[in-house]
């Protein structure tokens, strides 16, 4: 078996108002890439690893554009397929300042990728040579075809002996099909070997109340008890799961953030160091950003409080890049992760 990570999700064009412009402000707008599963997918590339995005683009100059960005970044575009006639979903973003948070709107309808359903896409070739396939609960928020192809693509994976990893990426404003998360994630969660969420995440998926986080400074640890005791339950709902990680946040102002997370497997739980962020330039994919180097490092490190650690660094930095996903190597992952500070490298 290779070690190809092949994530499922839709590759969507961000607008993103100036500054911090607010919506009704802007004449122009900053134009960039995006996507849970295409970051995941670039920051995996990045570190060095081996990523590939099984998506639907439209046949036309912006898919076109797309699929030059994908090979930019070095994912691999085998799995990209080009449809007649349909649109590039896209979403705009009015960033944070200080007290007024970030606002996201959608506009994804009738894109190409929400046009898929089950039988388009060759699972089987998808995963030729793979080790871990990752999809996310957005990918099954935004149809019931788009579900049904999550639990399709699920059943492949199984069969053939490749890993699955979830992102539960929960959006309550995209579950518009008449279904909740809960019905629809649960059963899919329960097929996966790596889930990965916020607390207030697993909370959404699972009914579960999750410990409330708070820490406001870096020498500041959570309660380890509790979430010990919480994701014991979350595993006792998830058997099959190997690896259960959860990341933290807590912001104060739109700048100045706290990130921490846990790792719970094999019936004991790791605790990362805590992140405080004074000068957070976008925030926008700093849970994929945790992702991707999740995948990466269970892939690449043995020790499992490593896995947490270089995860929790690789999310940290995240905040530090603009635009969706993370532009950081694995050497500065991990210099991070020894206590490197900020001085000049040269």
């Amino acid at each position: 078996m290779g070690k190809k990570i092949v994530t499922f999700g839709e590759m969507l064009l961000r607008l993103t108002t100036p500054g911090n412009l607010r919506l009704q402000q802007a004449q122009s707008f900053d134009a960039n890439f995006g996507g849970s599963e295409f970051n995941v997918a670039v920051s995996i590339a990045a570190y060095g690893g081996e990523a590939e995005l099984v998506t639907a683009l439209p046949d036309n100059p912006l898919g076109k554009v797309c699929m030059m960005r994908l090979r930019e970044h070095s994912v691999g575009t085998k799995g990209v397929m080009m449809m007649k006639g349909e649109r590039l979903g896209t979403y705009i973003v009015e960033k944070a300042a200080d007290l007024r948070p970030a606002t996201v709107i959608y506009d994804r309808k009738d894109s190409a990728f929400s046009r898929l359903k089950p039988g388009m896409i060759d699972w089987e070739k998808a995963f030729a040579d793979a080790d871990i396939f990752h999809w996310s609960g957005i990918d099954a928020s935004l149809t019931q075809g788009l579900a049904d192809v999550c639990a399709e693509a699920i059943s492949v994976a199984e069969r053939m002996g490749v890993r699955i990893s979830c992102d539960i990426n929960y959006r309550k404003n995209l579950w518009l099909y008449g279904r909740t998360a809960e019905e629809v994630l649960l059963p899919l969660m329960r097929s996966s070997d790596i889930i990965f969420g916020s607390s207030g995440e697993y909370e959404k998926a699972l009914g579960l109340k999750a410990p409330a986080f708070g820490l406001k400074s870096s020498a500041e640890r959570i309660g380890t008890a509790e979430y010990e005791d919480y994701c014991s339950c979350v595993s006792e709902r998830l058997p099959r799961c190997k690896y259960l990680f959860m990341c933290m946040r807590n912001a104060m102002t739109s700048e100045h953030h706290c990130l921490e997370g846990v790792l719970y497997t094999d019936g004991s739980l790791k605790v990362s160091p805590t992140y405080e962020v004074n000068n957070v330039v976008d925030s926008m994919g700093v849970g994929d950003a945790f992702v991707g180097a999740m995948l990466y490092a269970v892939q690449n490190y043995d020790d499992d409080q490593k896995k947490l650690d270089f995860a929790m660094a690789g999310s940290a930095l995240k905040n530090t890049v603009v635009g969706d996903y993370n532009m950081v190597s694995a050497d500065e992952v991990e210099a991070l992760m020894r206590g490197g500070g900020a001085e000049m490298k040269r």
